[in-house]
């Protein structure tokens, strides 16, 4: 079965095809973007092939996707000669609520409640609809599947995800904890448990998902009971851009003083600041040459990136009555060896035996990083959500 992977952006669509008959094997992947400005850029790469790149006008989702359909078959750059060959099609939804636990097919009345779900996530979902609804009108055959952000997180106990403000707002609004990244956590700490000899229905791992978007889960037993990110994701850790935990008070002074409106507002905490904010660098390579360089912008942004994510760890080793597994993914927590060993400074306490040498210059792999001593391990290992929601879309469809 051929399955067709979309991660539809606010301008952009992430896409790959996967055989899963044959080991999950990635025939093509490729990404669109600039959906709506006046042109858009498409790159395309096959398999075995060489790389396709253009510039084109995509106003639309459909005609971005359509591009894709087109790609997928054409004789020179395309992977399957028909799109029969499609047999499902998975699409990443950033928010579920309350309403959706697991991966569901895709129905008039789930449509129906996406759309309902889109008043919290104003950015993201309203793309995915559109995904969804463009791959019906191009493949009606095609069987479609949701796979959401935050239904991993759904098992998180009431005193995890809820806020201490009037308890009107959860039960009229659904203020609530949902939690991000919820499929790539849930990926990583299967696999890091099975690569580490554990159990994972009898583990407790605090799973760090380090890139421009950043969070934290504690897994215990297979299931999230934590996590960093919030109601949006702009909570938690320090990110590229995003703010993370602040002060609500310093926050509102900030408005009040700035006179800045709710879009100005949503704008600092969410595009103005993180790593951006403190060093003008939202890129983490930057700020570690910065810092390398002794400038001082770039050393407080890297120390408070890194403390940040310790702290979360001692927070989520108390929850869970200890930790077994410390695991680092992302685009910085796998590429950033430097990173990594500042984090894990000073976490002898929880019996952390980091492997300084095992960690060097490491990117991109899985691997070890702390020594055969250590009583808890450490662990670095890649992410791979396009195949968690091409697998939940093979068990789904073959129903």
């Amino acid at each position: 079965m051929n399955v067709l992977v979309l991660n539809c952006g606010s301008s952009s669509i992430k896409y790959q095809l996967v055989d899963m008959a044959n080991d999950a094997a990635v025939l093509a992947k490729g990404l669109i973007e600039r959906i709506g400005l006046e042109m858009g850029e498409f790159t395309h790469k096959p398999t075995g092939k060489d790389k396709y790149y253009v510039k084109t006008p995509i106003p639309t989702h459909k005609v971005g996707i359509d591009l894709v359909l087109n790609a997928l078959i054409d004789e020179k750059i395309g992977v399957i000669k028909s799109l029969d060959e499609i047999n499902a099609c998975g699409h990443r939804v950033a928010h579920g609520g309350e309403v959706f636990k697991s991966s569901v097919v895709v129905g008039i009345n789930e449509k129906a409640k996406i759309k309902e779900l889109c008043a919290l996530a104003p950015l993201h979902n309203p793309a995915n609809l559109e995904g969804i609804e463009a791959m019906e009108a191009l493949l009606p055959k095609v069987t479609q599947v949701a796979v959401f952000d935050t239904s991993f997180h759904q098992t998180m106990p009431k005193e995890a995800y809820m806020y201490a403000i009037d308890y009107k707002y959860y039960t009229d609004d659904k203020i609530r904890r949902y939690g991000f990244h919820g499929t790539s956590h849930k990926f990583v700490a299967e696999k890091a448990a099975k690569l580490a000899g554990l159990d994972i229905n009898n583990s407790k791992i605090v799973s760090c998902h380090l890139g421009n978007g950043a969070s934290i889960c504690a897994v215990k037993d297979g299931q999230s009971v934590d996590t960093s990110m919030g109601f949006t994701p702009v909570e938690g850790l320090v990110m590229g851009t995003r703010a993370g935990d602040l002060d609500i008070g310093a926050f509102l002074y900030i408005c009040e003083k700035e006179g800045l409106n709710i879009n100005a507002a949503n704008n600092l905490i969410n595009k103005k600041s993180g790593l951006l904010g403190i060093s003008g660098h939202s890129d983490m390579r930057e700020v570690c040459e910065g810092k390398e360089k002794g400038v001082e912008r770039d050393v407080v942004a890297f120390d408070l990136f890194c403390n940040r994510v310790r702290k979360y760890i001692g927070a989520y080793a108390a929850t869970m009555g200890g930790v077994d597994l410390i695991l680092f993914t992302g685009g910085i927590g796998e590429n950033a060896d430097d990173v990594r060993e500042k984090i894990c400074e000073r976490l002898e306490f929880l019996g952390v035996d980091f492997d300084k040498a095992a960690n060097k210059d490491q990117r991109g792999v899985d691997l070890m990083i702390s020594k055969p001593s250590s009583k808890v391990k450490v662990m670095m290992v890649s992410t791979n959500e396009e195949y968690v929601i091409a697998k939940d879309t093979y068990s789904l469809a073959k129903k």
